[in-house]
């Protein structure tokens, strides 16, 4: 602090001598020339606003005070010891003067403070703009690059000045170019206001990168329309989110095949059912005289048990399917019948009754049924699988309800084992598992499913033993 204070002091000294020069040579040329107090003055003003333009707004000050002296005592005194009017002329300048001085240079030196804070602003906005490590560009209504930062270049493996003057869909893979012309047209219909989506942008090499790319519309000067771009580098989070898809894929291929039994069990019985029912109404129409109303009727059987059956595969096929989630509105007591139906040959298989309160009604939640039902089937076969070596009850309860929260609360508890009390809170790590031959994915994924969707996973402990794993979804709003 010291050291600032004592440059200032020697920039304001070597500031004040110089104008203190420059103010003396001229009171000497004009006093020599026997120029009038007013000249004078103003050339002494003139003087002081382009010292003032270069100095300290207190050199300013102390040259003014200077100023008005030489003025007072060299120009003004062979009038100032007389009683005539003009002497109150000269008073009158002599006030005007150093007043008209201190609020010029207060003004100059004004329009220097705040230029010198918009070049240091400018500074600073251009290192963010060209060190930040987001892409940054600027592009015209016509779609062409007019300024793209170094690291947006470098991160495309260009240099500046390839990217400026081309059109900014050239760097879009052609597949999303469409997308990316659309959004550009929606943000010139509410200019002002950022439109975020994401593409793919492919670079000088080849290689392709996922962009999050928010854009603004706006005037740039007076009548220049330009778009405000900033990229940021997605890649490896979609990169991320596909891995986790195939491995959710895997752990819906594991239950699976933990479902080949209880599969075998609810596809036999439809196929049983049909053929018996062929075999009636061959029956019915080889007799002498052929039936044909029961005949009918047969055929009618053979047709539904094969709808049946064609369904069982339909719900388990689905979850092998791999593909986006499909967002849609959905009865959460719908989805748990179906599981529950799913699941019946593997329960029986296991002495385990599956018993259901579903009172969440008709109300719905938006989301992946496919995802939903996985959920389910994890924790129910979970449940089962907690109960195979445990004596007395195994029972698995499934509950739904609604919260005060506007949510809707399913609970799946069993009496086997029990939660490790220890280790309760590793139940939803990746990799975790209490099973010989568990991956440790199964609970990870359904956490993941279930926040996806905007709810909640938690387990507890369930009495007087066993566990209860519940979580909520949020209610579909109203039309």
């Amino acid at each position: 602090m010291t050291g600032d204070w004592l440059t200032r002091f020697r920039r304001v000294t070597a500031e004040c001598l110089l104008g203190g020069f420059v103010l003396g040579v001229l009171a000497f040329v004009c006093y020599w020339l026997g120029v009038g107090v007013a000249p004078t003055g103003f050339t002494f003003l003139t003087t002081l606003v382009l010292l003032s333009l270069r100095g300290s707004f207190a050199s300013s000050v102390i040259l003014s005070a200077a100023s008005v002296a030489l003025l007072v005592f060299i120009f003004a005194r062979p009038v100032a010891w007389d009683l005539k009017a003009s002497v109150f002329r000269d008073i009158a300048l002599m006030v005007a003067f150093p007043v008209t001085t201190l609020i010029v240079t207060w003004l100059v030196s004004d329009v220097r403070r705040r230029s010198a804070a918009l070049k240091v602003s400018e500074r600073h906005w251009k290192e963010i703009f060209e060190q930040n490590p987001t892409m940054y560009f600027l592009i015209d209504a016509e779609g062409t690059i007019r300024s793209v930062n170094a690291f947006g270049a470098s991160q495309l493996g260009y240099e500046v000045n390839q990217l400026v003057g081309q059109p900014v869909l050239g760097l879009f893979l052609e597949a999303d170019r469409g997308s990316v012309q659309d959004n550009l047209a929606l943000c010139v219909e509410t200019p002002g206001r950022s439109r975020v989506w994401e593409a793919r942008k492919v670079r000088k090499d080849g290689a392709v990168l996922w962009v999050r790319e928010n854009a603004k519309f706006v005037q740039w000067g007076e009548n220049e329309p330009i778009f405000l771009v900033s990229c940021e580098d997605i890649s490896q989070r979609k990169d991320a989110e596909e891995a986790y898809a195939d491995l959710a894929r895997v752990s819906r291929i594991n239950v699976i095949g933990e479902l080949t039994a209880s599969l075998a069990h609810e596809v036999n019985q439809p196929i049983t059912a049909a053929v018996a029912n062929a075999n009636a109404c061959l029956r019915w129409l080889a007799a002498d005289t052929p039936n044909l109303e029961e005949a009918r009727e047969a055929a009618s059987a053979i047709v539904s048990d094969g709808t049946r059956a064609a369904a069982i595969i339909s719900r388990t096929r689905r979850l092998f399917e791999k593909g986006a989630p499909q967002r849609e509105a959905i009865d959460v007591d719908d989805v748990v019948r179906d599981t529950v139906l799913l699941l019946a040959g593997e329960a029986s298989r296991y002495s385990v009754s599956i018993r259901s309160w579903l009172a969440a009604g008709s109300l719905d939640v938006v989301g992946d049924r496919v995802q939903l039902q996985q959920v389910l089937t994890n924790l129910i076969l979970n449940g089962i699988d907690a109960m195979k070596e445990v004596e007395g009850t195994r029972e698995i309860a499934i509950r739904s309800r609604r919260t005060d929260e506007d949510q809707i609360m399913v609970s799946v508890s069993d009496t086997g084992v029990g939660l490790p009390p220890e280790r309760a809170e590793q139940l939803f790590d990746t990799f975790f598992t209490t099973k010989p031959q568990g991956t440790g994915m199964g609970l990870s994924i359904s956490r993941s499913i279930i926040s996806a969707h905007g709810g909640r996973l938690w387990a507890e402990p369930n009495e007087p033993r066993g566990a209860v794993f519940r979580f909520t979804l949020p209610i579909r709003s109203p039309p």
